[in-house]
């Protein structure tokens, strides 16, 4: 076999592998056009009313993680087969993965009624998670689903056949179920227990760097803001401060919070590091020990992802994977705007 043909043969391959990425990045679109669309029509007025938002509603840069009174068609106001097509719409935009995290953590309030006897059936209720869509469904152009409610928020923006997934958030009450059936139940268990043993994995000068406080703050620092900000420079320890294996500690925690997304979207997000190269910091706050109120990040100049367990005595998960410029689809649509009339 000649060096020529080898060189032929690697650039046939290279070419194949953008064509595929590019093809796999961008089939998510009619699959989330369609299940839109199906739940449209299965609406009646009144609730396409609620459901239904101009895409330039101030409303869609609006998202909460705990339980407050919210705008959309709730999921209790749906009947039977309209439920069904809306976690379908919803697992149009996630993986089989985060597909399983959002239902559980949505069955997370049965449990919170159980432990709050006598709190309002609003703030807890396993039904009390709302949809909303911005502009029209469509292949092309510009629009927008969401499904928010306590501890889940996932934000979906559409531009020209791209999709943007962020804000995107996780949380769990109770981080881990304590008693009754469900006891042992941890929905999120492998964002923490990741990080964790990547922590312990470090030597104690690399966890001097990594630890940048021994109290965890109270909250995500970014909390639910429109923009995502944090002050000062990146801090922690830098990724090109980890040996191998580290490393790919590291990354195994990056792809649990990648693949919450189908792999066409999940592959945008392992680009993201990629461009990142060693540009990317994991930082540590609070305790090192499980059952100790603790907080983490990991921040690159694109993207960045927040947890903390420090309410309800170390039993309370947020978590989120954000983009700078991106989250609501900023990046896309100052594209978009830009080159369209």
């Amino acid at each position: 076999m000649t060096k020529r043909f080898i060189h032929l043969l690697m650039a046939a391959v290279a070419v194949v592998s953008v064509l595929t990425a590019a093809y796999y990045r961008s089939q998510s679109v009619p699959i989330m056009t369609d299940a839109a669309k199906t739940l449209l029509a299965s609406l009646t007025a009144e609730q396409r009313a609620q459901i239904a938002f101009d895409f330039k509603d101030d409303e869609r840069m609006n998202w909460f993680y705990t339980p407050v009174p919210r705008k959309g068609l709730p999921m209790r106001d749906m009947g039977s087969g309209q439920k069904k097509l809306a976690l379908a719409l919803l697992a149009a935009g996630l993986s089989q993965r985060g597909m399983i995290k959002a239902t559980s953590i949505m069955s997370l309030e049965d449990v919170l009624i159980l432990q709050e006897i006598g709190g309002s059936q609003w703030r807890r209720d396993p039904d009390g998670y709302f949809f909303s869509i911005f502009g029209q469904p469509a292949e092309t152009g510009v629009w927008g689903f969401r499904v928010d409610g306590h501890h889940v928020s996932q934000n979906f923006t559409v531009v020209d056949g791209k999709v943007i997934d962020s804000p995107s958030f996780f949380g769990t009450n109770p981080a881990e179920v304590k008693s009754g059936p469900r006891k042992g139940m941890r929905v999120l268990a492998r964002e923490e227990d990741l990080a964790r043993a990547l922590l312990h994995a470090l030597t104690p000068a690399q966890q001097n760097v990594a630890i940048l406080n021994k109290v965890a703050p109270s909250d995500l620092l970014t909390e639910n803001s429109r923009k995502a900000a944090l002050e000062g420079q990146p801090s922690g320890i830098r990724l090109s401060a980890l040996n191998v294996k580290q490393k790919e500690m590291l990354q195994e925690l990056l792809d649990e919070y990648c693949y919450n997304v189908p792999d066409t979207l999940a592959q945008v997000r392992e680009d993201q590091i990629k461009k990142a190269g060693d540009r990317l910091w994991f930082a540590w706050m609070g305790g090192t020990e499980r059952g100790q109120p603790h907080y983490y990040r990991i921040q690159t100049p694109g993207f960045l992802i927040e947890y903390d367990n420090t309410q309800d005595d170390t039993n309370h998960i947020h978590s989120v994977w954000r983009d700078w410029t991106g989250d609501f689809g900023a990046d896309l649509l100052a594209e978009h705007y830009k080159t369209s009339h």
